[in-house]
């Protein structure tokens, strides 16, 4: 079978009839061309790439700026992507290496957290360094510490201690008190026990100092600690009675909710606190009980003899011989006593009563009404009954241990709630689904290529598809308006067409390109264009076909 052959030089054929089409589009119709081109290659490139761009999430957030410069430089080394974010403070790697980045940082002690730490003595010169530079350092290694520490509390961004240890001074009897102060950057606000949490925390960690002695200011400048340590007491007590009221309310509430049901119960609770600190002592005697403590018995007893009473120098020397002729008068005493001690029983009370102590309670509960269908299968408001209140305050009474005497006081009250019923909460999904476990990152990114698919198909069909498919019919236009054959006697002696006769044919075979025009719509206009610019290059040789077709009109079929 013999090969058809495309000629001596197929490639250049190739060319020209390439050349020969790229002519015939005409500039606007290339420019076109090429307009669409370039946006339908851009908007794919920027799919392509943003499809294969890795998902990047957050790495470390409120770093400081020797943190985000360290960490910066650590992965430019090992040639990481990564984004900054809210001006350096947070940065963003992608999802997969984000795990290995932080224990990669975390050898090489990244981030430090905006303070320096102990570390300050890992590479310091203990031989040329002075005592002052030593207590410098230790200084500023512990108000690091103390940094690191209260920005692991929930809720604190960042904080900033500064520690006052003052020195005895000599011939001092006294020492002068250290101190601290405190600034955190807080995300909301912090509860009383967080800041009580704080203040212990850095007056366990120095020695001397007592946490009344701490003061904390958040960054708008507002004193959360006095540190005067005037306002200790009824600081504690402030808490202890916000504390007390909470748990009661909850209680309340959650007794009250298990019986109408939940959120369908509002409770207030009030509790009036005494803050005085009250010291008692009281003695008490028992006259029956009588305890003997001691017994003291003392006996006396003397002898005196008569001799008239007279003195003599005899009388007084030692030894002497008193010669009598008869029998001395003598004058004999006895004498004797008892003491016995007895005790009477005392009892002593000391009775001291710390500040705090609930004077009176008064609660306020709030219930809706109960919800039933009628036949129409809507839903019907109705009060509760009586009976029902007294049970609920009965029950409230109970748990918050209702005391009379104390003026205590509980309402309960049935009112319609302004909202609606609250909706049943939605089962979490479970089976296939609940394996999965999507993030929602995961969902996200999964919304995100599926929105730019959509609109690539919109672009594809809405933009692309319709300046093609214009293109491709200005092309099919000569095809479909090549005139028909049309008959026309020739003058000539061999039956040529004369100049007059060809304009007519040409004309002719215009007029049918106007009739071809009118159907393709676009056409019609480019006909119409034409032929009025070959009628004002030939006005002549126009009219003169137009008296011919008015004179000799069948000699055209």
């Amino acid at each position: 079978m013999p090969s058809r052959s495309l000629g001596p030089n197929p490639w250049g054929r190739l060319v020209q009839s390439l050349v020969a089409f790229l002519r015939g589009l005409g500039a606007s119709r290339l420019m076109a061309m090429v307009a669409v081109t370039t946006a339908l290659i851009g908007f794919f490139a920027f799919v392509i790439m943003r499809v294969t761009t890795p998902q990047m999430t957050t790495l470390f957030t409120d770093l400081s700026t020797e943190d985000s410069s360290s960490i910066i430089k650590d992965l430019e080394r090992q040639a990481i992507p990564f984004e900054l974010r809210n001006e350096g403070a947070v940065i963003m790697v992608p999802k997969d290496k984000v795990t290995r980045l932080r224990m990669k940082l975390a050898e090489s002690n990244l981030p430090k957290g905006g303070g320096v730490g102990y570390e300050i003595f890992d590479k310091s010169d203990a031989l040329g360094t002075t005592s002052f530079v030593q207590n410098i350092n230790h200084l500023r290694a512990l108000e690091g510490e103390l940094s690191r520490t209260i920005r692991a509390i929930d809720r604190i961004q960042a904080a900033r201690v500064h520690l006052v240890l003052p020195e005895r001074p000599l011939f001092a009897r006294e020492a002068p008190e250290p101190s601290a102060s405190i600034v955190v950057r807080v995300r909301g606000s912090l509860e009383p026990q967080q800041i009580r949490a704080i203040r212990h925390v850095v007056a366990s960690a120095v020695n001397g100092l007592k946490p009344q002695r701490v003061s904390i200011v958040d960054e708008a400048g507002r004193l959360l600690a006095d540190g005067a340590g005037k306002e200790a007491d009824v600081a504690v007590g402030e808490e202890r009675r916000t504390a007390f009221e909470k748990r009661m309310r909850n209680e309340v509430e959650a007794i009250v909710s298990s019986v109408v049901g939940q959120g369908r119960a509002r409770v207030q609770l009030t509790a009036d606190f005494d803050y005085n600190k009250v010291t008692q002592t009281s003695d008490k005697f028992d006259p029956e009980g009588r305890v003997l403590r001691s017994t003291q018995t003392r006996e006396e007893s003397s002898l005196t003899a008569e001799n008239n009473g007279q003195v003599t120098v005899n009388n007084e020397l030692p030894g002497n011989q008193t010669n009598t002729t008869g029998p001395a008068a003598r004058d004999q005493s006895k004498k004797s006593e008892e003491t016995n001690n007895y005790e009477i029983s005392r009892t002593t009370k000391t009775e001291v009563t710390e500040a705090g102590r609930v004077n009176r309670i008064s609660v306020a509960v709030l219930v809706d009404g109960a919800y039933t269908k009628n036949e129409k299968g809507e839903m019907v408001y109705q009060d509760r009954s009586k009976e029902q209140l007294d049970r609920i305050a009965t029950l409230v009474r109970s748990a918050i241990g209702f005391d009379q005497k104390r003026g205590d006081q509980v309402e309960v009250v049935n009112l319609r709630f302004a909202e609606a019923p609250a909706v049943p909460p939605v089962a979490e999904a479970s089976g296939l689904l609940g394996m999965l476990q999507f993030t929602k990152d995961d969902v996200m990114y999964v919304i995100e290529l599926g929105v730019m698919m959509l609109l690539g198909l919109v672009v594809l069909f809405m933009v692309i598809r319709p300046l093609v498919k214009r293109i491709l019919a200005a092309e099919v236009i000569p095809a479909l308006a090549e005139p028909a054959p049309i008959l026309i006697e020739g003058n000539g002696p061999n039956g040529e067409l004369g100049p007059n006769q060809a304009l007519i044919a040409g004309t002719s075979g215009a007029a049918q390109l106007i009739d071809v025009a009118q159907v393709q719509g676009q056409v019609h206009a480019q006909a119409v264009h034409r032929v009025g610019e070959l009628a004002e290059r030939n006005p002549n040789e126009t009219a003169s076909i137009v008296r011919q077709w008015l004179s000799e009109p069948e000699r055209v079929t």
